[in-house]
């Protein structure tokens, strides 16, 4: 016997990144915009749009409010990520130099670190970064700056 009654949709985190890039698009807003709107910083408000972490209680219901996304978003919103990305190189541009930047000067980042700070990691978690605009003579720059908490590893 078939039960009668709906099973209701749990919105995804997916879900959530296309309500807000769609609301984002019809309100013609910017990331410094929303971030703004919410006290952040645009770096890791977009990367919390995109499913990258986890908003706190307070600023995924500043969002939702912001965009004007469905009350229940805000819970998808804190849901700790699951960071998965295709591991394969990109092809789009910018995003294929970034990997580029890190296939040529990786290497030369983990030396400079370890000859400073000794044996260890920069990290992803304890993290702030900024782009800026930078004017030059030759054409505008783009400056990444980036600065993540020294974590040593642990010897047994």
């Amino acid at each position: 016997m078939k039960d009668n009654y709906e099973v209701p949709v749990m919105m995804t985190k997916e879900d959530v990144t296309m309500m807000i890039l769609s609301a984002k698009k019809q309100a013609g807003m910017t990331w410094e915009g929303i971030a703004e709107k919410i006290d952040m910083s645009p770096v890791w408000t977009h990367s919390a749009c995109m499913g990258m972490n986890a908003f706190p209680k307070d600023k995924a219901e500043a969002l939702v409010s912001v965009m004007g996304l469905p009350q229940e978003a805000a819970s998808v919103l804190e849901e700790p990520p699951t960071k998965v990305w295709e591991q394969s190189v990109p092809t789009d541009p910018c995003i294929y130099r970034l990997y580029e930047i890190v296939g040529v000067y990786g290497p030369t980042i983990k030396a400079l670190i370890e000859e400073k700070f000794g044996t260890g990691i920069m990290s992803a978690i304890d993290f702030d970064m900024s782009v800026t605009r930078v004017p030059h003579e030759k054409g505008d720059r783009v400056k990444l700056e980036m600065s993540g908490k020294y974590l040593a590893y642990n010897s047994w």
